[in-house]
């Protein structure tokens, strides 16, 4: 493992406007003064979390997966966030984690909103996805997978850090707030926490409080409220350390998963 340098950004969407997202984020990005590994963007970051696929779904070879591309291929680092795909029939909540050389990793939210009625248009995953980027081993989740500790329980030290992308509404922010820390001290691993900001067209408002926690439940980065574009580095030291000093996950109960 090396040290890891991740970007987080905590950004304001458009609703459902491919296009100004895509210019937005693009020309934010362009203000990167540091070389990263790592560039995180919200759930759904080019449209907003909306249900409309009429309008918002994109195929695998779509202008968005080809942006993501561009932009890892730019920064010579990995691009991640999700968006909607329509693939064989189906639509998709995909998290995409693109690397600069074209290929990528991918993975279907598992937990489907239905408050929101996210179920009855989405396909939901079945698999969990763990990727690795400079040794390090990341599993990949989408927002209300937060709330599912079963689904990212580290059996075994099998990931490092647990990542989640999200459109997190301020009115349920503080369950945001504790959970995130509950994950990392769980599962002796960082939990980073992407989330967006300001109003989407259903006039939901987003606070932000992207976030990244260490296995101690030391806070590493946390912003509320406004835009945000934030580097920051992991030491693989410090990972070995909290591990070590308390290895209690030895300990923990073992279980599999069953598919849906």
């Amino acid at each position: 493992m090396k040290p890891l340098k991740i970007t987080i950004f905590q950004a304001y969407l458009f609703w459902e406007n491919t296009e100004k997202n895509l210019s937005n984020l693009a020309l934010r990005l362009s203000s990167l003064k540091e070389k990263t590994d790592l560039i995180i963007l919200p759930e759904m970051f080019n449209t907003g979390f909306t249900m409309n696929v009429e309008k918002c779904a994109e195929k695998m070879d779509g202008q968005t997966i080809y942006w993501m591309l561009e932009q890892a291929k730019k920064y010579n680092c990995v691009v991640a966030g999700s968006l909607i795909i329509e693939d064989d029939g189906k639509y998709y909540n995909r998290f995409i984690w693109m690397k600069p050389d074209g290929s990528f990793h991918k993975y279907d939210k598992r937990h489907l909103f239905s408050m929101a009625g996210e179920e009855k248009i989405f396909t939901p995953g079945k698999k969990r996805v763990i990727v690795e980027i400079n040794g390090w081993r990341v599993c990949l989740q989408t927002c209300y997978d937060l709330r599912f500790p079963a689904f990212s329980r580290n059996l075994n030290n099998v990931y490092d850090i647990l990542l989640y992308i999200a459109s997190w509404p301020d009115m349920r922010i503080a369950h945001w707030r504790a959970l995130i820390p509950a994950r990392a001290i769980e599962n002796q691993s960082y939990v980073i926490g992407v989330n967006r900001v300001g109003y989407d067209g259903n006039q939901v408002y987003h606070s932000g409080a992207s976030t990244c926690v260490a296995p101690d439940g030391g806070v590493v980065y946390y912003k509320p409220e406004d835009e945000d574009l934030y580097t920051f580095t992991l030491y693989p030291d410090d990972l070995k350390r909290i591990r070590e000093k308390l290895p209690f996950l030895q300990d923990a109960d073992q279980f599999m998963i069953v598919d849906r």
